[in-house]
């Protein structure tokens, strides 16, 4: 007697089909390794085997930031001094911001080649405010919302002319460097010399200040606390719902994760990196504020319908559109928070080098900005990504930048070596997506 059931399609999950173990079924499905695990074990077994089938997420950076920093370190000995480690943190913060303004519209597949002079525009406007005397939180937010402005006309432009955002940003590139030399020579004495001078002391302890060793431990406690409050929550309001949730033991291993990571960041930070006379210890400012920025940007991508809709329309637009998502306004919506995102990197790197000129490289400052996106993880067909990846990989950029400067070599052996990283990873990208293709 024959089995009148039919044959399961490809990929169909069936009862007491020894192919659809844990691991089978992550590969598959392309599910996260922590929300099919029940244990520690399984999930090591399930990350390790979505790995092997192309998903290697962040893997690849981490392992490549360790070899870099180990090859820097046998270099030169003063690599992973208090320092130094603290001098890598405010030289790669704005590259790291600016990395995530291009993680917005590289996730729909587009890019902004004009973020690094929009950055630049906008802090004369904050500079030029406070110069003026006015407080630092208007300048603040008149930066801001002129950015953001920016960023939403590109983005018009692009979705009602349906333009290429290459052309358009560009276009935007070669503005902005013009518009920069004229905004500096319209302040008159504040800008004498193409500089303006950076009279803030709050603005300037971005970079410039840090915490007391003790509010160190005390944020970096607080820290720690609330994103393991926030994990249970969240897999508790999964349970609640009916819905997958990773075990308590997967959970309390990230919290044990981000703990180590605080731990040693603000040992770094309260070592003293002063001298015998003048102790200067401290995490600096900066550090919370890219954090600070990472979360609320992690939140929005991850937790909210706009975060869905982004991922959804860089992977297939035309299937986002007929389920009924206003691609226009999510396209101009993602590069206003570009360019907005930009006008905090213009604070920071103003912070960082206490004034801002007319000679500020803006085409090199967005093309590290796209290189440490992409190095971390983003990628460039849109779709896939995330902020995390722009922490990583602008601290790859920046460490490639810190160790050559020890080492006495030249910017254009930073930049070549920059660049012979940016395309591995953009191999390493075109091989993952060839992997999952085969599976």
């Amino acid at each position: 007697m024959t089995s009148t059931n039919p044959a399961p399609e490809q990929g169909e999950i069936t009862p007491g089909n020894p192919a659809d173990s844990p691991e089978e079924i992550a590969v598959r499905t392309g599910a996260s390794a922590e929300l099919m695990a029940n244990s520690v074990g399984e999930y090591v077994r399930i990350w390790l085997k979505q790995i092997r089938s192309g998903e290697s997420g962040a893997l690849p950076v981490i392992i490549g930031l360790i070899v870099i920093v180990i090859f820097f370190q046998i270099k030169s000995s003063h690599f992973l001094s208090a320092g130094n480690l603290v001098n890598l943190m405010t030289q790669a913060a704005f590259i790291i911001t600016l990395g995530m303004a291009e993680v917005f519209v590289l996730l729909l597949g587009e890019i902004d080649l004009a973020a690094g002079f929009t950055a630049a525009c906008g802090a004369v406007i904050a500079l030029y405010l406070v110069a003026k005397n006015y407080p630092w939180w208007v300048a603040i937010l008149a930066c801001l919302a002129a950015t953001g402005a920016y960023g939403a006309v590109q983005g018009f432009i692009i979705t009602r002319l349906r333009l290429p955002s290459f052309v358009v940003t560009l276009a935007g590139y070669l503005f902005l460097s013009g518009a920069l030399l004229f905004l500096i020579d319209s302040t008159g004495p504040i800008g004498n010399g193409g500089v303006i001078r950076l009279n803030s002391n709050v603005l300037n302890d971005i970079e410039a200040g840090a915490l007391s060793a003790t509010a160190s431990w005390i944020v970096m406690i607080a820290l720690v606390l609330l994103a393991g409050a926030m994990m249970y929550l969240r897999d508790h309001r999964r349970r609640s719902n009916g819905l997958v949730a990773p075990p308590l033991s997967v959970t309390l291993l990230k919290v044990a994760a981000i703990a180590v990571a605080g731990i040693v960041v603000v040992l770094v930070g309260n070592s003293n990196r002063g001298t015998l006379f003048l102790a200067v210890r401290g995490l600096p400012w900066v550090v919370l504020v890219v954090l600070g920025i990472l979360v609320v940007y992690t939140t929005l991508l991850g937790r909210t319908r706009f975060g869905r809709y982004i991922y959804a329309i860089g992977g297939n637009a035309e299937a986002a559109r007929r389920a009924g998502v206003n691609t226009n306004r999510i396209k101009v919506a993602a590069f206003a928070l570009c360019g907005l995102t930009a006008g905090i990197t213009g604070i920071i790197y103003s912070s960082y080098l206490g004034s801002i000129s007319s000679g500020v490289n803006g085409g090199q400052n967005v093309l590290n900005a796209v290189a440490a996106a992409v190095i971390g993880g983003t990628s460039l067909f849109g779709g896939r990504g995330k902020m995390l990846d722009a922490l990583l990989g602008g601290l790859v950029v920046g460490v490639i930048a810190n160790g050559l400067q020890l080492l006495g070599l030249s910017a254009p052996s930073q930049l070549m070596w920059t660049a012979l990283v940016l395309v591995a990873a953009v191999t390493v990208d075109a091989l993952t997506r060839r992997g999952r293709s085969t599976v």
